[in-house]
């Protein structure tokens, strides 16, 4: 009984210190703190899934267009005069395993990115080998945008993007 009685002060005790450790880091990195952000594909959980985007973006026609959810490192930050964030996100082992990110910052402030930056991207894949629509090609051959909350949530799903643990687009 004794023994029992040890095993759950322990995992109250447990429990207690993995509450403080959150109550904790909300207070340190505020509202923005990743800790479980879910990226949406027509109400369905759509996973990281760099294998994928790769595969669309070798072997789709520019301008196609789906959802992806993509996992990796900051290996380069473009100059944009839009308003806008745009970088290079590594996502693969191969070299041409990047794919570009552009976030809209009239959906909220974003820090720019630094090269070695860990970062996740949820919204909208293209395939951008050319010119379409008066936007240039990607420097990378696709990106991901609409990586931010969605004015009109029942006709377009949110993204977000996350840098360094912190939630941005939300």
């Amino acid at each position: 009984m004794i023994q029992n009685l040890n095993n759950n002060i322990m995992k109250i005790n447990k429990a207690f210190m993995n509450f403080a450790l959150l109550i904790s880091m909300i207070f340190v990195f505020g509202p923005n703190l990743a800790i479980a952000e879910t990226c949406m594909n027509h109400g369905q959980v759509l996973p990281i899934d760099n294998e994928q985007v790769l595969q669309w973006k070798s072997s789709t026609q520019n301008q196609f267009h789906s959802r992806g959810n993509v996992s990796g490192t900051v290996d380069e930050v473009f100059h944009d005069q839009t308003g806008h964030r745009h970088f290079s996100l590594k996502i693969g082992s191969g070299p041409e395993d990047h794919i570009e990110v552009i976030y809209n910052e009239q959906f909220g402030q974003m820090p720019e990115p630094s090269v070695g930056d860990n970062a996740e991207a949820c919204g909208d894949y293209i395939t951008a080998t050319s010119a379409s629509g008066g936007y240039p090609p990607s420097p990378d051959g696709a990106l991901i945008h609409w990586v931010h909350r969605s004015p009109n949530p029942s006709a377009h799903d949110s993204g977000f993007v996350i840098i360094n643990g912190v939630v941005y687009g939300n």
